[in-house]
């Protein structure tokens, strides 16, 4: 039965074993740097959390709004950086350096442009963003979220290049590097808030402070060893960089569609932050700190989708389609048993967060019950709805992905929180309803696009 179920999943009389192009070795050091990463990058909002809501719950509150649009942004740039990482790790597959590095340069240039333009924007315009996305809030939310949206839309060019720069050593195989920097940049950010907020009394302007200069550390550093000889990519003579609109357009055919995908799945997330928002300042903390606690459960899972776009990625490549399934195989059925035990883990250490972090009883109580139904569920449906996505997006499949995600995004998450917020009178715990119903549908789709093999026909490079 099982030999016949790997049959229908990969050929693996196709497969040479011994001449894989990623070991059980290579994976470990490719996957391991990528989820510590994930969880550093996960510690990182959840001290960033706990220390502002020492502060109250308005300024946890002003936070968790304001990171509502930064996270599209972010989602923006990890999109075009997504597309840098499987544009790049093709031509590693097929062993075209020279046309990898010029990929590298036009992402670069493309990703600077970007960052700053919607940096100018933001400045520009944050005041109408703020009370046109989130209606009425309450005056000293409002405050809070004004300061601390100006500081942080100031390291929009520094995350993009960072992610660009991470995106290059992660094509190569080279995920430890990267993850050094965040180390480092993690200690940098826990010390600037320890400085700025307790010290320096500075509030939120002091969190969004320390995440600016951590930003700035990362993208100065990961640069200056990316004009380094003897890797794979090298950049170098930044200001003798043209524009090359063929291989832009490469990278966009990836990046567009990502990009639209992740768009669409924050901005359900701002219609769902202003339908929570106007529940009280109370669910915001609450809510505030479930995606905190949530994300962190699902670092393993992330962390392994990564690298999986650059394992499929020079897979296909080299034209090796059915060892690029047996990694999507392999590498979902490890991000299954790491979500299973992340999610037990996050959950016993729920009430001692929302306890250090000084939540209020009710926010507290709130925060905890949604934990409980996300354990139960997400360990059944989340590995299946994301990690072979990455995996078939690495082969260019793209556009399905997109459609698919944008219409369970807002149809699931936006469209039935909203309406048992508003029809039913549900708390916070609607937006995780819809979650799970997106989830179920996506794991069910991806599940059958993958068994139909359709994904391997497309082509990147």
């Amino acid at each position: 039965m099982l030999v016949a179920l790997q049959s229908k999943l990969y050929d693996k009389s196709q497969i040479d074993e011994s001449k894989r192009l990623f070991s059980n070795k290579d994976l470990k050091i490719l996957l391991i740097p990528l989820i510590i990463e994930q969880l550093l990058n996960s510690f990182m909002g959840m001290t960033d959390t706990l220390m502002v809501s020492n502060v109250g719950s308005a300024a946890i509150s002003a936070v968790s709004l304001v990171d509502s649009i930064n996270n599209l942004v972010i989602q923006v740039f990890s999109a075009m950086a997504a597309g840098a990482t499987i544009v790049c790790s093709q031509y590693l597959g097929r062993g075209d350096e020279k046309n990898c590095n010029q990929a590298a340069r036009q992402v670069f240039l493309a990703m600077l442009v970007i960052s700053s333009v919607l940096m100018i924007i933001g400045i520009g315009n944050r005041e109408w963003l703020l009370n046109t996305i989130f209606g009425k809030v309450e005056a000293d939310v409002m405050e809070n979220a004004m300061s601390y949206f100006f500081i942080t839309v100031l390291s929009y060019p520094f995350l993009a290049l960072f992610s660009a720069g991470s995106a290059f050593y992660r094509a190569s195989g080279n995920s430890k590097f990267p993850m050094k920097i965040a180390v480092v940049s993690n200690l940098l950010n826990i010390v600037g808030n320890t400085i700025f907020i307790f010290g320096l009394h500075m509030g939120v302007a002091g969190a969004a402070l320390s995440t600016l200069l951590s930003r700035i550390f990362c993208t100065v550093v990961i640069f200056y060893f990316l004009h380094k000889p003897m890797q794979p990519i090298i950049l170098k003579n930044y200001f003798q960089i043209r524009p090359d609109f063929p291989m832009i357009g490469k990278v966009l055919s990836i990046g567009i569609p990502a990009g639209i995908e992740n768009g669409m799945f924050q901005f359900g997330k701002l219609a769902i932050q202003s339908t929570v928002s106007a529940l009280g300042t109370v669910a915001i903390a609450a809510q505030a700190m479930t995606n905190i606690l949530e994300s962190v459960n699902g670092i393993v899972g992330v962390g392994i989708g990564i690298g999986l776009m650059t394992v499929v990625g020079q897979c296909m490549g080299a034209g090796r389609k059915e060892e690029a399934k047996y990694y999507i195989v392999k590498l979902t059925a490890y991000a299954e048993i790491g979500i299973f035990l992340s999610c037990l883990f996050v959950l016993a250490i729920t009430k001692p967060i929302t306890f250090l972090g000084g939540m209020e009883a009710e926010s507290a109580r709130m925060c905890f019950e949604m934990m409980i139904a996300i354990t139960i569920v997400k360990p059944m449906t989340w590995a299946l709805s994301f990690v072979p996505a990455y995996g078939m997006r690495a082969a260019g499949d793209v556009k399905f992905s997109m459609v698919v995600a944008t219409l369970t995004m807002w149809l699931c998450r936006v469209a039935l929180c909203v309406y048992l917020c508003k029809v039913w009178g549900f708390g916070p715990i609607a937006v995780w309803i819809g979650m799970f119903a997106d989830w179920t549908i996506r794991s069910i789709i991806f599940t059958t696009r993958f068994l139909s093999g359709k994904w391997a026909e497309k082509q990147v490079v």
